[in-house]
């Protein structure tokens, strides 16, 4: 199983510290928010690793390498300028990610979820790890209802940013630039997605304060990282 890390967002709410430098270069606990990712990747036994890049590209591609340092092998998706947005970024990927289901993680999250390979249902298309909600997002997302995605169910939690997809969840998808949200909305009403409620730690780096806060957190001697 391969995996992406979405990496090609501009970072908007984390300005100025990303006009200078891409989101996932920016560092927590002495090293770059994506660096976390990979190392939990090649901890749980990932080799290909697919990142699309597009604000800032060329600062990420020097930084990661091919991967080797990390104990992976590493393909870009660059985007250009424009970034596709989360759902157009994986179908521009797919031919990266190749015929198999594959792990999707976003770059500006830290968790401490064990990333490994997983095998989808015959019949689902992806499978959702879902986490309790942050103040800054006490809506949440999506509920689960004995282990399936719902759209309608109390409580809510919120999605991590962690999941797993069939290539087909894609299948009726045209290169652009397009959100994901629809295609999850659309595939849980079809009873086509899993979900579970992890429990463990996990930080939206979404502003400079919450990336001080996890800075703060990693950079503790107490801390396992």
């Amino acid at each position: 199983m391969k995996a992406m890390i979405l990496a090609a967002g501009r970072g908007e709410r984390m300005r100025p510290l990303t006009d200078h430098t891409p989101k996932p270069l920016l560092k927590v606990g002495g090293r770059p928010l994506i660096e976390h990712h990979l190392y939990a990747l090649a901890k749980g036994g990932f080799t290909e690793i697919v990142i699309n890049i597009a604000h800032l590209s060329g600062r990420i591609r020097p930084a990661l390498g091919d991967g080797r340092q990390y104990g992976l092998t590493i393909h870009y998706s660059d985007e250009g300028e424009l970034a596709l947005e989360t759902g157009g970024g994986i179908f521009r990927a797919l031919a990266l990610l190749g015929e198999a289901p594959f792990l999707v993680v976003n770059s500006d999250i830290w968790c401490d979820y064990p990333l490994r390979p997983r095998l989808l249902a015959p019949h689902d298309l992806a499978h959702l790890v879902l986490v309790d909600n942050p103040a800054h997002h006490s809506q949440g997302d999506f509920s689960i209802q004995e282990g399936r995605l719902c759209l309608d169910k109390a409580p809510k939690l919120t999605f991590s940013g962690i999941a797993y997809y069939h290539p087909k969840f894609f299948a009726h998808c045209t290169a652009g630039r397009f959100p994901l949200a629809p295609l999850l909305y659309e595939a849980a009403q079809r009873d086509l997605v899993s979900a579970e409620h992890y429990q463990g730690a996990w930080f939206d780096i979404g502003t400079p304060q919450r990336l001080q806060t996890l800075d703060r957190i990693l950079s503790d001697p107490q801390t396992d990282q």
